[in-house]
């Protein structure tokens, strides 16, 4: 199959201590709507370039570290504005490379520049505290300083906005940057770094390194000069970097995806539950850790709700992404899309009902489209217990609120739960015993805000929250200074 080479593959290289640097192989990203299309041509890192970048990192951070809380504020401001202004250009780019719907992806985009600015702010407003020593005489202050070098690893399906919620409170509290992105979008993270590079940060306070997990991710985990690592992934990937890292003694920070519950209760609001499971299973094609594939309904209002959610599932649009017309894009790669089938295949054997979807799409452009899936499952079942990371959800039953509540928390995950109910009770009484860092109701469970923390429990996150204030938790580490006065 001829492919068509995006402009943009000539300038995909590493940025290394201030410098594109070229490497000796590359790689290729495709259109997941138009296969025939290569989106960019790139340059592949190898362990020596990005033990480079790690290096250069650790050379630039005493003179960062101590820069005035304006100067870092100005280049994160400048930086957000860039991204702001340029979102749909840059949604357009993201779109061919990751397949999410144009308007999701210049949403993500301008969420990315959200998040700069954000923290341009928070780069100003860094807190401390003076108290009286229980020693007369003396002061005591409690300061935060950077935590130092700090290893960045993205994941595919947002690849500006996670990013951005790393890399711009790595930058506002003072640390330096090894960034590598996914190698399944990588232009879309040589775009962000090109922006980056152009703000007034001194070389080497940031860098990217694109490459492979096993040579470019392993070297931020083993180098001794890596003093912080943040991961978003698979839950294997994450495992092995907290064995890894942690017995050196490096800080880590994990988020490993979810299986998330969205509860439908008798009283709800039948239209807005089914628009909340739609959105919350189905957008972004199912690929988003905070998706809800599990959806936990109860008994009398199972059927009408299954019925419901059905037709709209016909109903939903599925196409290239950058069609105006389209709901749900394609799946992001071939892998990806054969893991999605392989999982409906196990659901069949082990009993699931299917209900509708999960078939492979024809187009007017050759991609990885497929229809979204929809099972009545069981509890035991794996396609109710496993994240599948595509437009896949099952429908469970509940005899009562105390059971959906209690299917709801049967999971090893932790990151998100949602309820649709119309009982101010209930909904309290969820969000208290819910067992997830992130509770919405009469929401759907994907969807977050900026400025607030993000992260779960169990074994959907470890380490401290990602986003708003909190990300000043894992940046910094905290110093206690005694004064005689």
């Amino acid at each position: 199959m001829d492919l068509k080479v995006h402009e943009l593959k000539q300038n995909a290289r590493q940025y290394i201590n201030g410098r594109w640097e070229t490497s000796g192989t590359t790689g290729i990203s495709q259109n997941p709507s138009d296969t025939r299309e290569a989106v960019a041509e790139y340059a592949r890192a190898d362990r020596s370039q990005a033990e480079l970048a790690i290096r250069a990192a650790a050379e630039a951070l005493p003179q960062w570290s101590h820069s005035g809380p304006q100067r870092r504020a100005d280049a994160l401001d400048q930086i957000g504005s860039e991204l702001l202004a340029r979102r749909d250009e840059l949604g357009n780019l993201l779109a061919r490379e990751e397949g999410k719907t144009l308007p999701e992806a210049i949403g993500e985009v301008a969420r990315a520049g959200n998040i700069f600015k954000f923290f341009a702010g928070e780069a100003l407003r860094i807190a401390g505290e003076t108290m009286a020593s229980v020693r007369p005489g003396i002061q005591v202050d409690v300061t935060r300083e950077p935590i130092g070098v700090v290893g960045l690893i993205a994941p595919w399906n947002f690849p500006f906005a996670i990013p951005a919620w790393k890399i711009a409170p790595a930058l506002a509290y003072g640390n330096t940057v090894v960034f590598k992105p996914a190698e399944s979008v990588p232009i879309c993270g040589w775009a962000l770094a090109e922006i980056i590079s152009r703000s007034t940060l001194p070389a080497g306070v940031f860098n990217l390194v694109m490459g492979s997990g096993r040579e470019v991710g392993q070297a931020f985990v083993d180098s001794p000069l890596v003093d912080a690592l943040s991961f978003t992934g698979s839950v294997a990937t994450g495992e092995r970097i907290l064995q890894t890292a942690s017995a050196r003694r490096a800080k880590v920070q994990l988020e490993m995806g979810g299986k998330n519950p969205l509860v439908v209760l008798a009283d709800a609001d039948l239209d807005q539950a089914v628009e909340c499971a739609v959105q919350g299973a189905y957008y972004s094609t199912g690929q988003r850790c905070t998706a809800s594939s599990r959806l936990i309904v109860e008994a009398s209002i199972h059927d009408a709700f299954v019925a419901r959610l059905r037709n709209r599932l016909v109903a939903l649009k599925v196409g290239h992404a950058l069609d105006r017309d389209t709901q749900m894009g394609p799946v992001a790669d071939r892998a990806q899309l054969e893991q999605n089938q392989s999982y409906l295949e196990i659901a069949r054997n082990e009993g699931a009902e299917h209900v509708w979807g999960g078939e492979l799409l024809e187009r007017p452009t050759p991609g990885h489209y497929m229809s979204p899936a929809l099972f009545l499952a069981k509890p035991e079942h794996r396609i109710a217990r496993e994240e599948v990371f595509g437009p896949v959800a099952c429908v469970l039953r509940a005899d009562d609120y105390e059971h959906a509540l209690a299917l709801a928390n049967d999971t090893e995950f932790g990151l998100c739960a949602g309820i649709c109910t119309t009982s101010l009770k209930q909904a309290t009484h969820f969000k208290r015993h819910a067992q997830a860092g992130m509770v919405m109701v009469n929401l759907p469970t994907a969807g977050v805000d900026y400025h607030v923390p993000f992260g779960g429990r169990k074994g959907s996150s470890h380490g401290p929250r990602e986003q708003g204030r909190y990300a000043a938790e894992f940046y910094t580490t905290v110093k206690t200074g005694y004064t005689l006065a």
